[in-house]
């Protein structure tokens, strides 16, 4: 991606529960240079297929409180979810500028959940710290 397109997030809101699916989800207020006006971008986190599973992979079994493992999720949350607007980007899935939501990487989607995998295999153990340091578990 040419540094004269790069994507700027400018805030980000969340976590909120999906209403009608098993989903965690963030607004994102994105910009590039050349966009006269920032717009949105919403993204889901889906609790089984992506939430539960790269906890797993990095914590796995996860015990503590109910407030320590509310904790663990919202930041394990927050962490997929600027990966995955990460990942959309270098799809081309954000370069127009209507308001994109960026679905579970399940289903149609499913072929980008590797890529996830893959940052989590490459970042997990940083990710693993920051949330044991900051959660106390």
């Amino acid at each position: 991606m040419a540094t004269t397109n790069a994507l700027k997030i400018l805030g980000v809101a969340g976590p909120f529960r999906e209403p009608r699916e098993p989903a965690f989800s963030y607004d994102y207020s994105i910009q590039r240079p050349q966009w006269p006006m920032p717009h949105a971008v919403r993204v889901k986190v889906a609790i089984a297929e992506e939430l539960d599973v790269l906890r797993g992979k990095i914590l796995g079994p996860v015990t503590g409180s109910p407030g320590q493992q509310l904790l663990v999720s919202q930041l394990l949350t927050r962490k997929i979810a600027d990966e995955k607007l990460r990942i959309a980007d270098q799809d081309g899935l954000l370069s127009g500028r209507a308001d994109v939501v960026v679905a579970p990487f399940a289903g149609p989607l499913a072929h980008l959940f590797s890529r996830l995998e893959s940052w989590i295999n490459e970042h997990g153990e940083a990710v693993r710290i920051e949330i044991k340091e900051r959660v106390k578990i």
